[in-house]
């Protein structure tokens, strides 16, 4: 009878662990597809830069240390590491930063304002910025998820036992965002 009971516990224990791992490897996946939103995000918005550049640069070619700062910064984000994320979100801050102040450059200049090029790619960056906090919303979110069962007990134990780790979070750092001055003369 002991034997029976001894059984249908390490059952009962086996059958426990295997759904916490398996809730484990798609918590992981869930985050894996996150970061995947983001990444594609990212590369469509790394895509609509140097457009966006040269479109200013028929206009305001003497901003050349801004040009070549967005350059750099989209270049630095380039040779990142795919697990890279708090790094990522720091150039990305940056880049955003930098991109912001070159829209800004429209207000100073009526016939770029104008240009149906520049305002079509305005358009399609504010469109894949939406896009890029929705990823980074979902991402976030399957991490935070991962990393509640990676520290929960008892969950940490199968997660430490079969090495699944917490990820980190994307944020963009705000600090370079500026808010452009926008006057109305009227």
């Amino acid at each position: 009878m002991t034997t029976w009971v001894v059984l249908a516990i390490a059952a009962a224990v086996a059958v426990y662990v295997i759904v916490l791992f398996n809730r484990l490897v798609k918590t992981r996946q869930m985050a894996a597809e996150g970061w995947s939103g983001i990444d594609v995000q990212l590369k469509r918005r790394a895509d609509l830069v140097p457009n966006l550049v040269d479109t200013v640069k028929g206009y305001a070619s003497h901003e050349r240390a801004l040009f070549e700062e967005i350059t750099g910064l989209r270049s630095a984000v380039g040779r990142l590491a795919e697990g890279e994320v708090v790094e990522r979100g720091r150039l990305e801050g940056m880049l955003t930063g930098a991109l912001g102040k070159l829209l800004a450059l429209a207000e100073a200049y009526p016939e770029l304002k104008a240009s149906q090029n520049f305002r079509d790619l305005q358009a399609a960056l504010a469109g894949v910025e939406d896009e890029i906090q929705m990823a980074r919303r979902y991402y976030n979110g399957a991490t935070r998820n991962l990393n509640v069962m990676v520290e929960s007990f008892p969950s940490n134990l199968v997660a430490r036992a079969l090495a699944f780790h917490k990820r980190d979070y994307f944020e963009i750092d705000d600090t370079d965002r500026t808010a452009p001055a926008v006057t109305f003369s009227g």
